[in-house]
């Protein structure tokens, strides 16, 4: 069957809903070379403005997914699950680095296929690439390796999975459109779906440092992303979280594996990013029936952190994967640092009731460590440490946080960002629920 693109643009600008053959057409179009990115971008702008139902949204997906390959793990013979996660990205959030041990030392295996920062947002890439030696793009034979024989390889996008994904997401970077929650779904969840998982958990942040701020908009995403995942044959759970402040007190590259290793090894376990990673990993635990029940899932959970076998099977990966054998011991040994670390002091007293956590984000792209283009090189050392959180009492001259600069010009940009972005005042500070909403498909 013959399908002509510009009928099918047409069809969805006034507002039709195109059958699951039109979609799959279009998409195959792109790959062909027969869909050009004027047609590709045409097409983005009226889903943008007519929006999409949900099977349209899930042959979407399933087109995009059928785009490339599909990992299938099942000639390994597992023991266990197939389970990821993703987040929509923000602050601080290095959940990624200690979920995917945790839930691999709990019985389920964790092929992550993670992406890179961009604007104010960090980078399970670039995290994990200031580790000496780790290969963030390693061939099939050695990814599969991993996840068979250790639990868990958190990798990059491969440029066979959900190809069209990547013609799509690039048009809409340049055309306005990325926000468009059926593209944005489909985005996020045909690379997923291409990754041949039994189990995903979404978390959709919510917030100033979340992609879509507006609580109601962020819920919205979640229960497209979980309806479409449930429409395409993948049990999915979304959790709607805060990132009205950054979820560690830490941001950076560096710094967070660095605290990745301190939280692993039970050196320090701030409550906030302690908490939400439990509760992504528990639902991830019952989605693969590792455990009957969100209780007994924590409780698994935290067996193995108290027992180091979350912290041996962080290790492993990275040794498997290129990096240092001794990171978990030494880390100072082999981490990049920045030259310059001082802190940032408050002017007056007060508490602290109002974070602008994309401020602070784009504080970490001023010193080097982000980028606003997807060419531009990071720097691995610089970052933040010791950021107050929501509710913290301060004093003129104590630190609002700790700067790690390559230089004194990055120093001063970034203190004068972080000065602005954290708000002092007398009364306290409104602390949201660490899970707003549980949307499951």
């Amino acid at each position: 069957m013959t399908f002509i693109p510009q009928e099918i643009i047409r069809e969805k600008r006034d507002g039709g809903r195109l059958s699951d053959e039109a979609i799959a057409g279009f998409v195959a179009g792109i790959g062909e070379g027969t869909v050009t990115d004027a047609q590709v971008a045409a097409f983005c702008m009226a889903v943008f403005f007519r929006g999409m139902a949900m099977p349209e949204r899930v042959a979407l997906t399933q087109a995009m997914v059928r785009s490339g390959v599909t990992l299938d793990w099942r000639d390994l013979n597992l023991p266990g699950p197939v389970l990821d996660k993703h987040s929509t990205g923000g602050v601080g959030d290095v959940v990624s680095l200690m979920l995917a041990p945790m839930v691999a030392a709990a019985g389920g295996f964790v092929p992550m296929i993670s992406g890179r920062g961009l604007g104010h947002t960090g980078g399970t890439l670039d995290k994990l690439e200031s580790i000496p030696g780790y290969n963030a793009t390693p061939d099939r034979d050695l990814f599969r390796r991993t996840v068979r024989d250790i639990g868990c390889a958190i990798i990059g996008q491969t440029a066979d999975l959900a190809p069209a994904d990547k013609v799509i997401y690039g048009v809409r970077d340049v055309t306005a459109t990325v926000e468009t929650i059926p593209l944005l779904t489909s985005s996020i969840l045909s690379k997923k779906l291409a990754a041949g998982l039994d189990g995903l958990v979404m978390d959709v942040k919510t917030g100033s440092g979340a992609f879509m701020p507006e609580f109601p908009r962020s819920k919205e995403l979640a229960e497209s992303i979980a309806a479409v995942a449930g429409g395409a044959g993948l049990p999915t759970v979304a959790l709607v979280t805060p990132m009205d402040q950054p979820l560690a007190n830490a941001a950076g590259n560096a710094v967070e594996v660095r605290w990745t290793v301190d939280y692993l090894e039970g050196r320090y376990r701030e409550s906030r990013l302690h908490g939400v990673t439990m509760a992504l990993a528990s639902e991830l635990l019952v989605l693969g029936k590792l455990a009957p029940d969100l209780d007994t899932a924590l409780g698994k959970l935290e067996r193995v952190l108290a027992n180091g076998r979350a912290a041996e099977i962080f290790q492993q990966m990275v040794t498997a994967l290129g990096g240092p054998a001794d990171l978990m011991e030494h880390p100072d040994k082999h981490l990049p640092r920045a030259p310059l670390v001082r802190p940032v002091l408050a002017d007056k007293a007060g508490v602290v009731t109002k974070v602008d956590t994309r401020a602070v984000g784009m504080s970490v792209v001023a010193l080097g460590g982000g980028r606003t283009r997807a060419a531009d090189p990071v720097d691995h050392a610089v970052g933040l440490t010791d950021i107050v959180a929501l509710g913290d009492a301060v004093e003129p001259g104590q630190p609002l946080a700790m700067i790690h600069a390559r230089d004194e010009a990055g120093f001063d940009a970034a203190a004068a960002m972080i000065a602005k972005a954290v708000t002092l005042g007398a009364g306290g500070a409104v602390i949201g629920a660490l899970v707003q909403a549980r949307i499951t498909g």
